[in-house]
């Protein structure tokens, strides 16, 4: 391992993460920072910015390696390259010193979206949060959104759709310009496009510009500005970023979160779901998740119930009403992208025949959705003999700047690996790092 990949692991004190596509300040980040945003920002696609991060970070100054390496995991996060945006992004599990996990005497795991849709069948908000680099985060916004269409929740808001999108509603599905690249990962669109289908009315929100706090309370007054101030009887359902949901000061240190704003414009304490506090790292390590997860064995989205009072555990009650563990996804053999040699990522062609004995790229389980999705095998061949190579599975009838049902980047030849699809028809496409299409098929997965 690189000496420079050595301070890579994030506390989630830390809290927020900056959007890729945000303006960035001077005061806020070191002029090597700027430049690595601005130049992040002209990258023509996915696939170049991951390219582009790899160049770049050996070259950042160390204070500025680990806002590079949150970026290029969303990166991978975005290419379908899910444990391994774990694993090159860990976040560790902080416990304050003096705090006490719960027990199985006391405590029982619960399903995390039958007891939500309870709690919030008299609420007016609910915030749920994400690690942008994880999409084993957006699982439970899946299935709480049908929960809470049907208790009367008629506002979806999401922290990752830009205002430039006004044909979104109409059109049914997002493209590549509706939000910010976080939007590419094909589970964040699969929530826009579940959202749209229920008749949530969508909300963009992100507040772009200014100071830390600047932001959290222009993401709130956007929020009472577009939802409350015009429909008093609204019922809103958030999907945020890490500590954006905090009810009180502590993950930002003294800034105050944008729940905590919300709350005072509306008069409503929300309903606070973290995804963020507890989470897996790859390689797995001992920490507060693991010893949750051993106690507590979860099957999916998953939180504790106390056994007396019913009541659902939270590590920081004032902050959140409860904190939700997600299983481990790990498969086996997950490696870095950095471990492979930096010159397996160019723009090269291949001119030997693909190997019989081809390398078998592993993919977390959930993505099955509760086996909503099935899953449909791939390999390099798709991609004409030139990495690295994207495979992008769209829906049939829409065009390349859909956001897609799920996509899996190959960065070397002689490889396999799983799309996970939803029954029905599908158009692969497989593209290089310019964008030229390599090759395409239409797929029907049963």
């Amino acid at each position: 391992m690189p000496n420079w990949m050595a301070p890579r692991v994030a506390f989630i004190a830390v809290g927020l993460a900056m959007s890729p596509t945000a303006p960035v300040s001077a005061q806020d980040y070191s002029p090597d920072a700027v430049s690595m945003f601005h130049e992040l920002k002209q990258q023509p696609n996915d696939l170049a910015r991951y390219a582009y991060l790899i160049r770049e970070i050996p070259k950042l100054p160390v204070s500025d390696q680990q806002l590079a390496m949150q970026m290029f995991a969303s990166v991978e996060n975005e290419l379908g390259l899910y444990n391994e945006a774990v694993h090159d992004f860990p976040l560790k599990s902080y416990i304050a010193v003096d705090a006490t996990l719960p027990t199985p005497a006391e405590w029982k795991p619960a399903d995390a979206a039958e007891v939500i849709t309870e709690l919030a069948a008299d609420r007016r908000i609910v915030l749920i949060n994400e690690a942008h680099h994880d999409a084993h985060t957006r699982q439970l916004t899946l299935a709480l959104l049908p929960r809470l269409r049907a208790l009367g929740f008629n506002y979806f808001a999401v922290e990752a759709l830009s205002n430039k999108d006004d044909q979104l509603m109409q059109r049914g599905y997002p493209v590549k310009d509706s939000g910010t690249e976080y939007l590419h990962e094909p589970t964040y669109g699969d929530i826009v496009r579940t959202a749209i289908k229920l008749g949530f009315t969508l909300v963009s929100y992100d507040a772009d510009t200014g100071t830390m706090q600047d932001r959290e309370a222009g993401q709130a007054n956007n929020l009472y500005r577009k939802v409350f101030a015009r429909d008093p009887h609204a019922r809103l359902f958030v999907h945020a970023g890490y500590a954006h949901i905090d009810k009180a000061k502590g993950r930002l240190g003294n800034t105050a979160p944008m729940a905590m704003h919300l709350q005072q414009l509306t008069g409503i304490e929300p309903l606070s779901i973290d995804q963020t506090q507890f989470r897996e790292q790859l390689p797995g390590k001992p920490d507060a998740y693991q010893k949750l997860i051993r106690d507590f064995p979860p099957n999916g989205p998953t939180v504790l119930v106390n056994r007396t009072t019913g009541r659902p555990w939270s590590d920081h009650p004032e902050r959140y009403d409860l904190n939700v563990l997600l299983p481990p996804a790990d498969t086996g053999g997950v490696e870095s992208g950095y471990i492979q040699l930096l010159t397996t990522v160019r723009d090269t062609d291949r001119d030997h025949l693909m190997l019989a004995n081809h390398l078998n790229k592993q993919r977390p389980d959930w993505l099955t959705l509760s086996n909503g999705r099935i899953p449909y095998a791939i390999r390099t061949t798709l991609c004409k003999t030139r990495f690295p190579c994207v495979v992008d599975a769209h829906y049939v009838n829409e065009p390349d700047e859909a956001i897609t049902a799920d996509r899996y980047a190959f960065m070397q030849g002689d490889a396999a690996s799983k799309l996970y699809l939803r029954p029905g028809r599908y158009r692969l496409r497989a593209w290089d790092i310019r964008g030229r299409t390599l090759s395409q098929k239409i797929i029907t997965v049963h």
